[in-house]
C-alpha cells in the first residue's frame, strides 16, 4: 500500500497536472469518437446508451459513497482501508452476477434480445469498476495525480484504439461494450499495481463502520443524482426508440464535454486538498469562488458558441446523418453554463464535510430533472425532452447553490448571485455576436466550408469575448487563479 507521504501541493499545481492529463485525453477521445461515429450507426449507440445507463446505476449501488470517504477520514489505518477495500470485492461479485442477470428482463422490457450478451459482458466492466473505487480513492487521497493522469491517456489510447479495430471488423456496439470493458480493467490493474491493498479472506466491518455516516449520505445523493442524469435516456429508449436515444445521447454527451473537461480539471483536486481544512469556511470560500467565476467566464462562452455553432459541430464530428442530434444540442447547449458551474459544488459539500445537505440538495434537483424529461416525453419529441432537461438544469443551479451558499457555509446567497452580473453582460454581448455571424459565414455543406463557418463563428464571438473581459475587469480572475496558494496552518 502506498505510504502516507503526502507532499504539500496547491489547488493551481494540481488542477495544472490534470488539465494536462483531461486535455490530452479529450482531443484523444474526441478524434476516435468521430471515427467510430463514422463506423457505427445510430441504433449501435442507442443499445449501448441504454446498457450504459445501468451498468452507471449499479456502479452507484456499488460505491456506497465509499470513495469519497476515504479520502475525507485522515485517521483510516491501512488494516482498515484493507477490510474497506475486501468490503467492495464482495459487493463487486454481487452485483455483477445480479447485473448479468438483470439484463433478462431488460431485453424483455425493451423488446430487444441483444441485450442479454451485451448485460454479460458489460457486468464484467461493472466487476473492474467497482474493485477500482477504493485504489482510485487511495491515490487521489495522496494527490498522486500524475500517475492518475498517465493513466487517463493510457487507458484511452488502449481502449479506444482497439474498439476501432472491433468496429471495422463488423462487431458494432459489442466494440463499445470492449471498449468499456478495457478501460476499466486496465483502470483497476494499473491502481491496484501502485497501492497494493492488502485483500482479506474475512471482513472486519468495524472499518466500514467508521466511514457509513459520511458515505451513506454520499450513496444516498449519487443514487438520486444518478437518476437526474439518466432519466432521459432511460425513458427516450423506452418511449422512442434506440435510433431516437442515439440521436440524443451524442447531443447529451456533446453538451457535457465542457463540464468534463473544465469543471473535472478541478473537482477532483478539491476535495483531497480542502478537505484538509473543512473547519475554516472563509478559506474555503475565499479560494472556491476564484474557481467558480473561473468556470463561469469560461461556461458562459463555451454554451454560447455551442449553441450557435451546433450545425457545425455536428457535421464535423460525426457527419450529416446525424442531423437530428443538432436540436437537441442547441437546446442543451443553453444549460452548458450552470452544469460546468454547478458541477463543482459537490466537492465544496464533501470538503466541508456535509454530506447530508449534499442529498438534501441531490432529492430536490432529481425531482426537478424527472419532472421536465416525462413532461417532454409526453407532450413532445426528443428536442423537446432536450429543451426540458435545460431548463430543468438551470433550475438546479439556484437550488444547488442556495444550498451550498446560505444553508452549509451560511453566507448571502444574493451576494453570490451579484457576482455573476459581469459575466451574463459579457455573455449578452457574446450572444449578439453569435446572432451577427450568419452574416459572415457562406453557405456550406461539404466538411471544408463547415469547417470554415465554425472557425469564422469561434474568431468573432471569441474576440468580443475578450472585450468583454476586458471592459468588465474579468479578466483579473484568470489572473488571480495563478496566484491561489496553499493555505498553511
Amino acid at each position: 500500500m502506498i505510504k502516507n507521504n503526502v507532499k504539500n501541493i496547491s489547488i493551481k499545481k494540481a488542477a495544472f497536472i490534470n488539465a494536462a492529463a483531461n486535455y490530452s485525453c479529450v482531443i484523444l477521445q474526441l478524434g476516435f469518437s468521430a471515427v467510430l461515429a463514422r463506423i457505427l450507426l445510430p441504433e449501435d449507440y442507442g443499445v449501448i446508451g441504454v446498457m450504459t445507463v445501468f451498468t452507471t446505476f449499479f456502479s452507484v449501488l456499488a460505491n456506497m459513497g465509499i470513495g469519497t470517504a476515504v479520502i475525507q477520514n485522515k485517521e483510516l489505518s491501512d488494516y482498515d482501508v484493507s477490510n474497506i477495500f475486501t468490503f467492495n470485492l464482495y459487493i463487486a461479485i454481487g452485483l455483477s452476477i445480479i447485473f448479468a442477470i438483470f439484463s433478462v428482463p431488460l431485453s424483455k422490457f425493451y423488446g430487444n434480445s441483444v441485450y442479454i450478451p451485451i448485460g454479460c459482458l458489460l457486468s464484467v466492466s461493472l466487476f473492474f469498476s467497482t474493485m477500482n473505487m477504493v485504489p482510485n480513492a487511495l491515490l487521489m487521497k495522496e494527490k498522486k495525480f500524475v500517475r492518475i493522469g498517465l493513466r487517463m491517456i493510457t487507458t484511452t489510447v488502449v481502449s479506444s484504439g482497439i474498439a476501432i479495430v472491433l468496429a471495422k471488423l463488423g462487431l458494432k456496439y459489442y466494440a463499445l461494450a470492449a471498449q468499456s470493458i478495457i478501460q476499466v480493467m486496465v483502470n483497476f490493474i494499473w491502481n491496484y499495481s501502485s497501492t497494493r491493498i492488502k485483500l482479506r479472506i474475512k471482513c472486519d466491518f468495524g472499518s466500514v463502520k467508521k466511514i457509513f455516516s459520511f458515505s451513506s449520505y454520499q450513496f444516498a445523493f449519487n443514487v438520486f443524482n444518478y437518476f437526474a442524469r439518466n432519466a432521459d435516456n432511460l425513458l427516450v429508449a423506452k418511449f422512442m426508440g434506440d435510433t431516437q436515444l442515439g440521436y440524443y445521447d451524442k447531443a447529451y454527451k456533446l453538451a457535457l464535454y465542457p463540464e468534463q473537461n473544465l469543471t473535472h480539471v478541478i473537482t477532483p483536486v478539491i476535495h483531497p486538498i480542502l478537505s484538509e481544512y473543512q473547519d475554516d469556511k472563509a478559506y474555503i470560500y475565499e479560494n472556491y469562488m476564484k474557481i467558480v467565476k473561473i468556470l463561469s467566464l469560461l461556461g458562459l462562452f463555451v454554451g454560447a458558441y455551442m449553441y450557435f455553432a451546433s450545425y457545425e459541430i455536428i457535421c464535423m464530428m460525426f457527419g450529416e446523418h446525424w442531423a437530428a442530434a443538432i436540436p437537441c444540442l442547441a437546446m442543451l447547449s443553453l444549460s452548458v453554463w450552470a452544469q460546468v458551474v454547478n458541477s463543482s459544488s459537490g466537492a465544496i459539500f464533501q470538503s466541508l464535510g456535509n454530506t447530508k445537505n449534499l442529498f438534501i440538495t441531490g432529492v430536490l434537483s432529481s425531482s426537478t430533472t424527472l419532472i421536465g424529461i416525462v413532461l417532454g416525453i409526453v407532450f413532445g419529441d426528443i428536442g423537446t425532452v432536450a429543451r426540458n432537461a435545460m431548463i430543468s438544469y438551470n433550475i438546479n443551479f439556484m437550488i444547488s447553490y442556495f444550498m451550498l451558499i446560505k444553508m452549509t457555509f451560511g453566507f448571502s446567497f444574493l451576494k453570490f448571485l451579484k457576482s455573476f452580473i459581469p459575466d451574463v453582460c459579457i455573455a449578452v454581448m457574446v450572444c449578439i455576436a453569435g446572432f451577427l455571424t450568419r452574416y459572415a459565414t457562406i453557405d456550406a455543406t461539404n466538411i471544408v466550408g463547415i469547417t470554415i463557418n465554425a472557425v469564422i463563428k469561434l474568431a468573432i464571438m471569441g474576440g468580443v469575448y475578450v472585450i468583454g473581459l476586458i471592459l468588465f475587469r474579468q479578466y483579473k480572475y484568470f489572473i488571480e487563479i495563478i496566484h491561489i496558494k496553499r493555505h498553511r496552518k
